[in-house]
């Protein structure tokens, strides 16, 4: 997000404002759009993190099999997922101010599993949740499980982990 946008709001308030001749003492701050445009930008900021992590591991791994792949999800505004050898690690906003974090994978034989597929296959399927808590002045401070988080170290764990899970 673009970080002198919220001057810009506050510009065509006043002038919405001078317009009509109504004053709106709350022009210039709305949470939820606030809370939402947040969520994108976190969720931008989390892919831009894995887009360079991916880039390096790929560079570095002498094969060109097992490379990590990046793609964004169809049909939402910021949702994407790693790829790698039938797995899958997807961030999706499930709402303004929460993500969703899940691997997925759909194979025959997978040993953790959560789930079984009508066709028979074994699904993995769990989710982390990181939630965005309001902090003084309008600070929005992502957590996971109460705790405030730090992308580079987030994607750290995650990509370690699904390397790791997905390795053949």
């Amino acid at each position: 997000m673009d970080k002198l946008n919220w001057i810009k709001d506050l510009v065509r308030a006043e002038q919405k404002m001078e317009e009509s001749g109504v004053v709106d003492f709350s022009f210039g701050f709305d949470p939820q759009q606030l809370l939402f445009n947040e969520s994108l930008s976190f969720l931008n900021q989390l892919k831009n993190g894995f887009v360079e992590a991916s880039a390096s591991f790929n560079q570095l791994k002498a094969s060109t099999v097992g490379r990590v792949k990046i793609y964004g999800i169809s049909n939402t505004h910021a949702d994407f997922m790693l790829f790698r050898n039938g797995f899958k690690l997807i961030f999706a906003l499930r709402e303004p101010g929460v993500i969703g974090i899940r691997f997925h994978y759909v194979g025959a034989g997978f040993v953790q599993v959560n789930a079984a597929s009508d066709n028979g296959q074994k699904v993995t399927n769990e989710e982390d949740i990181l939630i965005a808590r309001w902090g003084a002045f309008g600070d929005l401070v992502w957590t996971y499980q109460e705790q405030p988080i730090k992308i580079d170290y987030l994607v750290r764990y995650y990509m370690t982990r699904f390397i790791r899970e997905s390795a053949k």
